[in-house]
């Protein structure tokens, strides 16, 4: 089954349709995280993924 469904996503991806939409979401996400507030948010998520934030209090 799961290797039917990355098929299914494969095939989907390499559509004209799918290609869009992955444009459309690169872009969006470009945009988003040119902003500076939005930047500094994905920065302390990294920090807190990656093990780099486990000195701060929670």
């Amino acid at each position: 089954m799961k290797s039917s469904m990355f098929a299914k996503i494969s095939q989907f991806a390499s559509s004209p349709q799918g290609q869009r939409m992955i444009r459309d979401v690169t872009g969006k996400a470009q945009k988003f995280a040119s902003d500076p507030k939005n930047r500094a948010k994905i920065e302390d998520l990294r920090r807190r993924f990656s093990g780099g934030g486990s000195s701060r209090p929670r």
